[in-house]
């Protein structure tokens, strides 16, 4: 296996048990997301897949996404957990607009119910379209949504920004987002 194959299955590996199924191989995470770094590495270790703890910090200090945050001896991923977890983020004023990328299968729901978290804690957005595109492509032909955060900032809505600059809201109603690069 080459060594970018591999640091790739330990990014996958991480997000599943930081930000999905920790239990799954044995790990507490506390209320923030946080595990000790031996603890996760013994774990990985103890479950048929161990890292090592250069390829630990090679994920993550070269992944894209900035998804995962090492403070000590402790590491959790950056957002998007579909567990219980508080990341203690500040609420933070946007810019006035902020970008969704998404296909065009979601559209529908997405004009009736705007954008849901569905099974994470928040909905992400991202800070320019080329993110917004990248993310969208993950399923196909990407549609990039432009949301009119100012706007729902104005209207009491709460933002917060995660340590990788993924924009983070409960859920953007349908009026605050354009539709037109979308068709």
């Amino acid at each position: 296996m080459t060594t970018d194959h591999r640091i790739v299955k330990v990014s996958k590996y991480l997000s599943k048990h930081l930000r999905h199924q920790p239990e799954r191989i044995g790990l507490r995470l506390d209320e923030a997301g946080w595990t000790e770094i031996d603890a996760l590495l013994a774990a990985t270790a103890g479950h048929g897949f161990p890292i090592t703890r250069e390829e630990l910090d090679r994920v993550v200090a070269t992944n894209d996404k900035k998804r995962f945050a090492i403070e000590g001896t402790r590491i959790r991923a950056s957002q998007g957990h579909s567990i219980p977890v508080d990341l203690a983020l500040p609420a933070t004023t946007p810019p006035p607009h902020l970008f969704h990328g998404t296909n065009a299968r979601a559209l529908a729901a997405i004009r009736a119910e705007g954008l849901r978290p569905m099974n994470r804690h928040d909905v992400h957005l991202s800070p320019d379209r080329t993110t917004a595109t990248r993310v969208g492509a993950r399923r196909g032909r990407p549609v990039v949504l432009t949301v009119d955060s100012g706007a729902m900032h104005r209207d009491g809505h709460v933002f917060q920004v995660s340590a990788n600059g993924v924009w983070l809201t409960r859920a953007v109603p349908a009026e605050y987002i354009r539709f037109t690069e979308a068709g």
